[in-house]
C-alpha cells in the first residue's frame, strides 16, 4: 500500500511501532497542562462541536492528575472564553457568522464551563487563555520556571489546535514534552492521528496513559 493510501491511523501506529527518532524522555520533574477541558469540546450530548476519540479521556486525565497532585508538582488546567463583543479574540473575534466557533465562547456560557467529570482540586492552577498555545500572553511560563519544572505532560484537545501548538511552544521553550494518548482528542481521526504522528516525527513524546502513569508512580 502507498503512503498516500493509507489512513492517518495507519500512519501514526507505523510510526509509533518504527519510531524515526529517539525519545526525548522524562526528565526530574513534570508539570501536567490539561488543556481546555470544558463543555464545549467534551460534551458531545450537548454541543456539534465537542468530540471524543476515547470515551475514557477525563477519566485518564483525572487519574494522570492525582499521580502528578501525588508527586507535588503543579496541575494546570486552561480553558477559553471571551467577552460578549468578541475584542478579547482579536481577529478571531470578527467571524461572529461561526456561532459555534472557539471564539464564540463566552464568559458565563454552559460551553466556556469545565466539564462535570474533570476532577478539578482546588490546589490546582486554572488559567484563562486567548489563543491556542497555553503559553501565549500567559504566565505559564513564569510558573514553570518558579517550579524549577524540565518535563510537560500535556492532555486535552483539540489534537490538531491546541495541543499542537502547546507541543510547538514547549519544544522551543525547552521542555521535555509528552503527549498522553488516551487523553487527547479531536474533532475526526484524521486530524487526530495525522497530528499525532507530525508531533511524534518532530516535537514531543505520544505515550500511552499507563506508561505515563508508571513513570509518575517511580518519582514518587
Amino acid at each position: 500500500m502507498e503512503m498516500s493510501d493509507k489512513t492517518a491511523r495507519q500512519l501514526y501506529e507505523g510510526v509509533k511501532a518504527n519510531p524515526a527518532r529517539a525519545s526525548f524522555g522524562f526528565g526530574k520533574k513534570a508539570a501536567l497542562i490539561n488543556i481546555d477541558v470544558q463543555k464545549a469540546y467534551t460534551r458531545t450530548d450537548l454541543f456539534k462541536t465537542a468530540y471524543e476519540n476515547d470515551p475514557d479521556q477525563i477519566k485518564y486525565i483525572n487519574e494522570v492528575s492525582e499521580l502528578v497532585r501525588a508527586n507535588g508538582w503543579p496541575v494546570i488546567w486552561t480553558y477559553v472564553a471571551y467577552v460578549e463583543s468578541g475584542e478579547d479574540a482579536g481577529v478571531w473575534g470578527t467571524r461572529t457568522d461561526t456561532p459555534d466557533s472557539l471564539q464564540n465562547i463566552k464568559y458565563g456560557s454552559d460551553r466556556s464551563e469545565f466539564d462535570d467529570r474533570a476532577d478539578i482540586k482546588d490546589s490546582d492552577i486554572i488559567m484563562d487563555k486567548k489563543m491556542p498555545s497555553p503559553f501565549f500572553e500567559t504566565n505559564l511560563q513564569s510558573l514553570l520556571v518558579y517550579h524549577q519544572i524540565d518535563t510537560l505532560l500535556v492532555t486535552g484537545g483539540s489534537t490538531s489546535g491546541c495541543v499542537r501548538a502547546m507541543g510547538v511552544d514547549s519544544l522551543s521553550r525547552g521542555y521535555r514534552t509528552t503527549i498522553v494518548e488516551e487523553c487527547v482528542a479531536d474533532k475526526h481521526e484524521s486530524y487526530h492521528f495525522a497530528n499525532l504522528t507530525d508531533l511524534l516525527l518532530k516535537y514531543c513524546d505520544v505515550e500511552p496513559v499507563d506508561t505515563v502513569k508508571d513513570w509518575l508512580r517511580s518519582q514518587s
